[in-house]
């Protein structure tokens, strides 16, 4: 099977205009305009908080199970690595925005945001194979792209500073290095029609999860 030809597929097919859908929905044609409300992008700020502490223990615990392996535990290592910063630069948009600490430490997931940690981090505990890496090469796309929707509307319209906005001007280089790292594992590993199934399926589900997610925030924070 032509491994490189079924990324670019997928890609095509699944994952941008899942992007596409997603820059056309409530919460980020409101960014555009100025009219999204300070407490929705507060409340992207806490549920990406703790989707990032979330996703950081489930790579400990990768790095743990897998200490045998030497291939899998630097696997492990290089995504915790990659990703230690990030809770961090989630809270520091948050601060930007007004929120204090108390309320990164009082808060819960909702629903939506629950659904995209569970899936992120059981796609991170079975290892880097076609399921896992189609999820990682959506959701950094779209991360990808949404960083830079952030970052630009967020200085037009809400004044926000090179410091306030560097999880996003962060992402908007780091993920597409990881997105590239993730399309090259999928050319490799897909050797049936099952993983190509596979590999279209979790693209699917992330691009349905990654929706829910802003729509979640965008309902619960008013």
């Amino acid at each position: 099977m032509d491994g490189k030809a079924i990324v670019q597929s997928v890609i095509k097919e699944i994952v941008e205009p899942g992007i596409q859908r997603l820059m056309e929905s409530r919460y980020f044609s409101e960014l555009r305009e100025g009219k999204l409300s300070i407490r929705r992008l507060q409340g992207w700020a806490i549920q990406h908080y703790l989707h990032n502490k979330a996703i950081l223990k489930s790579f400990a615990l990768g790095m743990v199970k897998n200490a045998h392996d030497q291939d899998m535990f630097n696997y492990y290592t290089y995504q915790f690595n990659e990703e230690q910063t990030h809770p961090d630069l989630a809270k520091k948009f948050g601060l930007a925005l007004g929120l204090k600490e108390e309320d990164f430490a009082d808060a819960t997931q909702i629903f939506e945001c629950q659904i995209h940690s569970a899936r992120t981090i059981y796609n991170t505990l079975i290892g880097g194979g076609p399921l896992s890496r189609a999820s990682a090469l959506t959701s950094e796309s779209m991360v990808c792209r949404y960083s830079e929707e952030f970052n630009t509307y967020l200085r037009k319209n809400y004044g926000l500073n090179d410091d306030a906005l560097t999880f996003f001007t962060v992402h908007m280089v780091a993920d597409k290095e990881h997105t590239a790292q993730s399309a090259e594992r999928i050319a490799l590993a897909v050797k049936t029609p099952r993983d190509e199934r596979v590999v279209r399926e979790s693209a699917q589900f992330m691009v349905r999860i990654k929706l829910g997610k802003f729509e979640g925030i965008y309902q619960a924070y008013i």
